[in-house]
């Protein structure tokens, strides 16, 4: 195999070794582009930052520790490949389309077979099936005939029928700092100190331009044929949720996650059953992704302040206890969507304009904006609404009539 010479500078130059390919962000193939590779059992073919499994890695680490995992397994890839075909699309091949997963990163065994066959441990950071989802609000859709059983999309009992992929978080650093703004130099100095100097090579590495940080997954549920996320003239519905693990799954009724996720779900569905595609891509970014200690704490203190809790100190409080309102970033949020190829959305479910604005000023159209009806908005998360339409949020008035909210949620949105 014929491979690109490369000269680095580096303090520490004994660690680069002539085993380790060179990555060639957004090249228009992935043996010109080269695999991720930050497997630990053979160091001198490493060619980034940390290593996989995003923040199950310590966990990996304990395992090693007490004696029940070995340093030297590398995984059986067999028939672990993709159920359907995703791709290559054109922003694979744009360096700063994509910068936050590795496009590449699922089946590796296929994309990188000459590297497999010299015995490079190259490990998926991608991973697509197919399964159905149970949901309780989904049969009451059904019996409110909202949705209906059609074999396709929703079986006779009730599940619906989905693609699922799961993507590790991959940071092409160059592309990371433009995307914020910032020297490459800052952010990984940055990024070292912040952490605690867990990654070194972010500071003696700078020929290491690929991170894996120890951070969550995203997950993308597909609603329809994934194939035509990246056809504009198939109708798209699309929620884009940041995790909220006491809504989405405990039912905590303090803000409008659950309702919302739901609702884009059922959106989705319905719009897969019209012929077109649904998408719903789960960030895991807790609580604006400061986490759960934050978010309590925030609770217990806009409640207990004089007056209780109001949309005047939604978000201030945050500020006060984490020193941000929020840490999310959106502006990394759209590498998901470009990764299936997605260049319009018809039907965009959120009320963030951090979220909107990342996505349309990435290059994709978005046609129609979908809110959360206010029939589904708990009594305990309306101090949220009042607080995110003062911040300037999106909200119904500017989104659909009511006669179309009337059609699309079976009931008349005032009550």
């Amino acid at each position: 195999m014929k491979r690109s010479s490369h000269v680095i500078l580096t303090s520490h130059s004994s660690q680069i070794f002539r085993g380790s390919p060179p990555i060639k962000w957004g090249a228009s193939s992935p043996a010109e582009r080269g695999p991720v590779i930050a497997s630990l059992t053979d160091p001198k073919k490493r060619n980034a930052i940390g290593t996989h499994s995003g923040s199950y890695t310590v966990y990996r680490a304990l395992s090693i520790a007490k004696g029940r995992y070995s340093t030297l397994h590398k995984p059986d890839l067999h028939n672990t490949e993709s159920p359907v075909k995703i791709g290559p699309y054109a922003s694979w091949y744009d360096s700063k389309k994509i910068v936050s997963i590795d496009p590449w990163g699922f089946d590796v065994p296929h994309h990188f077979k000459d590297y497999f066959e010299e015995g490079y441990d190259i490990r998926p950071t991608v991973a697509v099936t197919q399964a159905h989802l149970q949901i309780p609000e989904i049969n009451e859709a059904i019996a409110a005939g909202r949705l209906h059983i059609d074999g396709k999309i929703i079986t006779k009992n009730k599940d619906i029928k989905i693609t699922k992929v799961a993507f590790e978080p991959v940071w092409y650093l160059p592309g990371i700092a433009h995307r914020l703004g910032v020297e490459e130099g800052a952010l990984r100095k940055i990024l070292f100190q912040e952490t605690g100097g867990m990654f070194p090579e972010l500071v003696t590495r700078p020929d290491l331009k690929v991170m894996l940080p120890p951070i969550g997954n995203t997950t993308v549920y597909i609603f329809g044929n994934p194939q035509d996320l990246a056809k504009p003239e198939v109708e798209l519905t699309c929620r884009v949720h940041d995790e909220c693990n006491g809504s989405d799954v405990f039912g905590s009724d303090i803000c409008t996650c659950r309702p919302y996720l739901i609702y884009g779900i059922e959106d989705a569905a319905r719009t897969a059953q019209k012929g077109g595609v649904g998408i719903i891509a789960y960030y895991r970014k807790e609580g604006r992704a400061l986490g759960e200690v934050t978010k309590f704490l925030v609770y217990n203190a806009r409640k207990r302040q004089q007056g209780g809790d109001s949309a005047a100190t939604y978000f201030h409080r945050t500020e006060c206890v984490a020193g941000v309102e929020d840490a999310r970033f959106q502006e990394l949020m759209p590498d998901i969507l470009h990764f299936f190829g997605i260049t319009k959305i018809h039907n965009l479910h959120s009320m963030s304009n951090m979220k909107y604005d990342a996505i349309v000023k990435s290059g994709i159209e978005v046609i129609n904006r979908v809110c959360i009806p206010p029939h589904l908005i708990p009594p305990d998360a309306q101090v949220e609404i009042e607080a995110k339409k003062a911040k300037g949020y999106f909200t119904a008035e500017a989104s659909k009539s009511a006669e179309e909210l009337k059609t699309v949620i079976g009931r008349p949105i005032d009550e």
